[in-house]
């Protein structure tokens, strides 16, 4: 094996575009699963980004190899470079040019598309540009199956999520007796901690990553292991959580602490005739629906039905209860502000002083998590906002006890759903570089060999910077801006999309994550049986941006690949006779 040094150039290149094109994944589909979590403020937005940086390099490293093999080998006959190899080099190394070049402008202009799309669309252009269109796996094998599972995806997650919404909802949010809907909730929500676990240990350890003999498991260990996880999971969920949610929730003891969660086996023999009434005027739990909530004239109110004056929203957004008292704490709405500095005019300012170059780093360290997501939703009068008014009225409004108990289940639903994510779409990055590392390093094009363990971690840390610093930018097209969301939506939208997504991982196949939580939104939306309560604009927006993802991708890798390929001068250079 002769390592091909003379291109080293296009390793680079490779290493260079990967990276941007890891980035984008992290920037434009960290919405997929976020978004509803910051939106129903279940977790702020820092909170959600330290997440999905953990989850989202977990599953890439831990699961990501599996699918990365699928981008590499099942959309293009790469035997057809077994005489130019160099060929095949330069042809992924412009897929990622061509993906990441799209990718950047979609971001930019805050348009939510596939990655998956995106990689796949620019693979074909670049081969087809290479060796033609017959050499690319056309049939049910190869994009067929790719291309139906976009098509496929939302209304499976759909499916699943809206199953899993309307349990909850029949079952829990609309009972009329607010009592009996909480002793319901507290018995829904350990079965539903078993399964979200068991999904998430599922997604680990069948077919898991060959890097860690995770692929060599028995099947009975690995059931053993998806059970024994959930059931351990539901245990915990018992022993602590529960009987702390029950005396608050239940038995309205305000003076809880969110760390008294871990006093939580105390709270199953200690008695609730110590504990003092509630002040009047005081919160139990934050208003989910704050900014969001309108009465039938189509005021703003807080959950009292107190109209709230609309210039005043902003400050609606900001209002975070803390459990520790129970009494509004505004003290983080600077977090949130916008300096009315622009971001330019402050770093160049920044740059002048060398002694504050320590401020600049932090800025820019924190540039995305600064942003308040729902007031930049809520607020929105472009033309895809549509009447958001009219859209979030015509959803219900449920309890915000019950919200608080599914505020919990949707940040674990969430990072699953990170997780799931890092796992499958990583491979849009992975794929391309793994097949010019394989190729620059060994001089063959060889159609099975493992992903790097480097290179899946250096996608992962690529994808990781983008969700953190740029994820903001998708996520404030989402959540409310498609429907109304809350904690008990949330969680069934991302459980839904999750399990939508461990299928499709285990079975090799690049689903669209994008996707699959986009229609697992609408399905949620629909179940107000009210078709209003979806905005149709965004959907349209959503779907439009997919449609043109592939051939545009497509058009600028393969152009690329086709001019440098034929080049007079350059075009024999990647010849190669061995």
């Amino acid at each position: 094996m002769i390592a091909l040094h003379q291109f080293d150039y296009i390793f680079a290149i490779a290493m260079i575009f990967a990276f941007l094109d890891a980035w984008n994944i992290g920037a434009n589909d960290v919405a997929n699963s976020f978004a509803s979590s910051v939106s129903s403020r279940s977790l702020k937005y820092w909170q959600a980004m330290v997440l999905a940086v953990i989850c989202e390099f977990l599953g890439a490293v831990l699961v990501g190899a599996r699918v990365s093999d699928t981008i590499r080998n099942k959309i293009v006959d790469v035997s057809v470079f077994r005489d130019d190899p160099a060929a095949l080099m330069l042809t992924m190394a412009c897929a990622l040019v061509g993906s990441s070049t799209w990718l950047s402008i979609a971001t930019y202009m805050g348009m939510p598309v596939s990655t998956t799309h995106s990689i796949v669309g620019a693979v074909i252009g670049s081969s087809i540009a290479a060796k033609g269109a017959k050499n690319i796996h056309w049939g049910w094998n190869g994009v067929a199956q790719i291309i139906a599972s976009w098509f496929i995806a939302p209304i499976i997650a759909g499916l699943f999520a809206s199953i899993i919404f309307l349990v909850s909802k029949y079952g829990v949010l609309e009972v009329a007796n607010i009592d009996t809907s909480l002793r319901n909730a507290l018995c829904l929500v350990p079965t539903l901690v078993f399964a979200t676990f068991s999904i998430l240990t599922m997604l680990i350890v069948w077919k898991g990553s060959p890097k860690l003999h995770l692929d060599k498991l028995s099947n009975g260990t690995i059931a053993a292991a998806i059970v024994g996880t959930g059931a351990v999971a539901c245990g915990v969920y018992m022993l602590w959580f529960f009987p702390y949610f029950r005396r608050k929730l239940v038995h309205n003891d305000w003076t809880l602490r969110w760390y008294d969660i871990w006093r939580g086996p105390v709270y199953w023999f200690k008695s609730t005739d110590d504990i003092p009434p509630m002040p009047a005027g005081h919160q139990l739990t934050i208003d989910y629906y704050g900014g969001r909530r309108y009465d039938e004239s189509g005021a703003l109110v807080d959950e009292k039905g107190v109209k709230t004056d609309d210039s005043d929203i902003e400050k609606v957004h900001e209002i975070n209860v803390d459990t520790k008292d129970g009494q509004n704490d505004s003290s983080d709405e600077s977090t949130f502000k916008e300096p009315v500095q622009s971001s330019r005019q402050l770093y160049f300012s920044l740059l002048k002083t060398p002694s504050k170059w320590h401020i600049l780093v932090w800025k820019l360290f924190t540039h995305g998590v600064t942003r308040d997501i729902i007031s930049s939703q809520t607020t929105s009068t472009g033309m895809l906002a549509g009447d958001l008014k009219q859209m979030h009225q015509s959803s219900k409004y449920y309890d915000n006890k019950i919200e608080f108990l599914y505020s919990l289940l949707q940040a674990i639903t969430a990072a699953t759903m990170s997780f799931a994510h890092g796992a499958n779409d990583i491979a849009n990055a992975t794929g391309p570089l793994a097949t010019v590392y394989l190729v620059w390093s060994t001089n063959t094009v060889g159609s099975k060999s493992e992903v790097p363990l480097w290179v899946l971690c250096y996608a992962g840390a690529a994808l990781s910077i983008g969700c953190w610093t740029y994820g903001y930018r998708i996520m404030a097209n989402l959540g409310n801006k498609l429907i109304l969301q809350s904690p008990s939506r949330g969680f069934s939208i991302e459980l839904g999309a999750a399990v939508t997504t461990v299928m499709a991982t285990q079975l090799a196949i690049p689903v669209s994550t994008t996707q699959s939580a986009v229609g697992a939104t609408v399905f949620v939306g629909l179940c107000n049986r009210e078709w209003k309560a979806v905005n149709w604009r965004m959907v349209i927006w959503c779907y439009s941006g997919w449609l043109i993802t592939l051939p545009v991708a497509g058009l600028i890798a393969g152009i690329l690949n086709g001019i440098v390929l034929n080049a007079p001068s350059l075009g024999q250079t990647y010849k190669l006779t061995n």
